[in-house]
Order: structure tokens, then sequence, then C-alpha cells
């Protein structure tokens, strides 16, 4: 079970998850600087182009907002960046005008490293909220960070963003592009505190194809809503949410356009990326057990049948109903009804996979529970609800709630 994925063009290359090797023109590393608690633990990443690159950006709809999301945002407006700086372990998000300053500083002393100007560094933070940043652990940190820079960095630097993850997030796809053979990579972070209010994580996308910014960013807004706009696990927005695509132009004779031919192929590539890491991020849920697709089908519109999805995606009494392999479809009415959408409870079916457990809003005849059961006793499944009153439809990927959830997010802190 999948969210509805760009469809695969003919002339893309199967994805090859953890790939070693960027796009042409980019660097990558990580390494431990102290950040973390645990010894050892990588917790500094830097993303370095040798050309500028055009970049676009969404960033956290949070009213919180982390001083690297507000340093970069600005930034991000300019359409042009050359590298990347990323601390995991803490979140420099509510930590006054002083964690504004660190975060030009950590744009400024990596800018120095690598002789660019500062406004072409960006900056991004994950971790701990309301700590001051270690500042002098990571001014020792960046001349080693820069010197290790290599094509064959992104796992490094991809390790070096995770916090709760389990496991680092990475994607490398390829397409043909009039004889130029193009590169795009994405990593991501995110487990737990993932609620779409844009695209809710860590993600970073990298391509040497020739883009403009202003179409970078018409991509980005298209290809998040059907991708990591449409992901939850927790029902929680991040301070520090960020997703950043950056195009160097490096393998490309020309720019592509969206009118251009060309274009659809490498379209369908990057969204196959965004595809892929979001469904990484729901299956590296903390302490999941179940990766469910809430699929609303039948709607008046496509926004009233995205926010019952939605509704019911984040209710706690279906989410532990899931952990406990409970086929109890009375949570899934009631979520629907507090959702405040208007809708017809007695035309309401809702399956089970393809075992149909309600029809006409009530119990359906010869629904068995060992049935129902053996559908939630699967790792992944759908819950589909039809509401019989239109067309329009809407899926979101979701998780139970575990009482690992719970456990990790009591101790968080320790």
């Amino acid at each position: 079970m999948t969210p509805a994925p760009a469809a695969a063009g003919r002339n893309t290359k199967s994805a090859v998850e953890g790939s070693r090797l960027g796009p042409k023109g980019f660097q990558a590393a990580g390494i431990a600087c102290g950040i973390k608690a645990t010894e050892g633990a990588k917790d500094l990443a830097l993303i370095y182009s040798q050309a500028p690159a055009t970049v676009a950006g969404l960033f956290t709809t949070n009213r919180v907002k982390a001083a690297p999301v507000l340093a970069t945002r600005r930034k991000v407006r300019r359409g042009i960046c050359q590298a990347l700086i990323v601390n995991s372990g803490n979140a420099n998000a509510c930590t006054g005008e002083q964690g504004l300053q660190d975060a030009e500083a950590m744009a400024h002393l990596t800018a120095g490293a690598l002789h660019l100007p500062p406004q072409h560094v960006l900056v991004s933070s994950t971790g701990v909220i309301g700590h001051p940043l270690p500042m002098e652990r990571i001014e020792q940190g960046i001349p080693s960070l820069v010197a290790r820079l290599s094509p064959l960095g992104f796992p490094d630097a991809a390790e070096a963003i995770m916090t709760t993850d389990t496991r680092p997030k990475i994607i490398t796809e390829k397409v043909a592009v009039d004889g130029d053979e193009i590169t795009i990579l994405g990593m991501a972070k995110g487990a737990g505190m993932i609620r779409p209010q844009l695209a809710t994580m860590l993600a970073f996308l990298l391509t040497d194809a020739q883009i403009e910014a202003k179409v970078l960013a018409d991509l980005l807004h298209e290809g998040a809503r059907s991708t990591f706009h449409r992901i939850t696990i927790d029902g929680d927005t991040s301070t520090n949410d960020m997703l950043l695509l950056m195009a160097n132009g490096e393998a490309s004779k020309r720019a592509l356009h969206a009118q251009d031919r060309r274009f659809r192929p490498f379209q369908e590539a990057l969204f196959k990326v965004m595809d892929h890491l979001a469904l990484a991020i729901v299956r590296d849920g903390e302490g999941r057990t179940k990766v469910v697709k809430i699929c609303v089908r039948g709607g008046k519109n496509s926004r009233a049948a995205e926010r019952l999805a939605f509704r019911v995606a984040h209710s706690p009494l279906v989410k532990t109903a899931f952990f406990g392999q409970d086929p109890n479809w009375g949570r899934i009415m009631a979520a629907m009804g507090a959702a405040g959408i208007a809708f017809d409870p007695r035309k309401v079916s809702i399956f089970f996979d393809d075992i149909m457990v309600v029809e006409h809003g009530v119990h359906a005849p010869g629904a068995g529970e060992a049935q129902q059961r053996r559908v939630l006793q699967q790792e992944e499944f759908t819950v589909t609800i039809d509401l019989h009153a239109g067309s329009a439809e809407a899926s979101i990927l979701t998780t139970d709630l575990s009482t690992d959830y719970v456990r990790i997010n009591a101790s968080y802190r320790t």
C-alpha cells in the first residue's frame, strides 16, 4: 500500500534507496560534533553545490517558528543559494534574539569556510525546543565538516539530520531529458511531531537540472499537495518544518519550463522522490506498528473529503483501535461526525481493505469480525469511507498509536 504516487515516466530509472552518489556538482558530509547526548552520534550535516543553485522552499505554518526557519525563509525569497548546514539534537526554537544570532552565525561560519557570501548559505535545525545552540561545538565542527565534503557524503548527511528516526531516509532518481541524464536526490527526517501544515519534517531535494526559481516553487507546491501534505503521524506541527528544492543546472544544456515537453518526465521523477520520502516518514513513525491509508470517496468536494480523512487519521481512539487490531468501526463514524463536515450518516459505507464493515451507516450484513481482524493484523492496510454524495475523494497516510509512541515522547528530552 502506498499513497497515490506520481506516475512513473518511461524515461525514469528505478529509484535506488540509499544511493551514495548525488546530482552533479553537489557534495555532502555529516559528522558528530557533540550536539546530541549520545557520544559519536552524527548531528551536523552540510550540503554544498559547487555552482550557485536556484532554490525554493516551504516552511512551517506554526506561529511559533524556529530561528533557522525565519533566517532561511528570508534567504530563499532571493531564489539563489549554494550551501545548507543542518544540525540535529537542538531545534534552536523559542531561543529569542540569541537564537536568531546563532542561526546567522552558523551561516557566516559556513560561508567563511566555503568562501561563499553568507546570504547563499541556508540553515536548518531539529531537536529539542527551548535550549540555546552549543555554538562552540558547532564552530569547532564546521572545518571538519567542510573537509569531509564529498559526492559520496549524502548517506552521512542523511544520518546526521535524524532525531528519533530509526533509519536514514534517502533516495535517488534519474531521468533522461534530451540526452542529458538528470539526477534528483532527496533526503528527509521525521518520525514524530508530524502533521502536514505545508510539508511537515525536514526534507531536502537536490537536482542537477537547470530550472528557474519560480518554476521550482510551483513544482514544490504541487508535489507537496499529493505527498507531504497527505501524511500524519500524531497531528502535531513542528516549529522547524522545512522543505527545500535546489537545482544547480550542472547536467542540463538548457532550462526546463512547464510548457516544455521535456518537463513532464522530470516532474514525474521529482514527485516520485517526494512520494517515496513521505511514505518513508510514515513507515518510520514513532512507535508505529501499522501504516494505514484513510481514503474518503464519494464526497461533495475534495476539501471536505480531506478534512474527514484527516479527522479519522488524527483520532486517538481510532489509532489505538488500529494498534489493538480492534475492528471498532464505531470510532471511525464518531470521528467523522466531529469533523464539522456535512454528510448523511445513513449513506456511509466503510471498508477494511475490500471487506465492507458498514453499509448505509450500520453494521454490514455478513461482515464477520474474524475477517475484519485479519485485515487489521496486517502491517499496512486501507480504510475506505464512501459518503455516496459526489465524486470527490482524498487519501491520507497515518499510523497507529502505540504504547511505544507514549514511551518515546514521555522521555524525549532524557
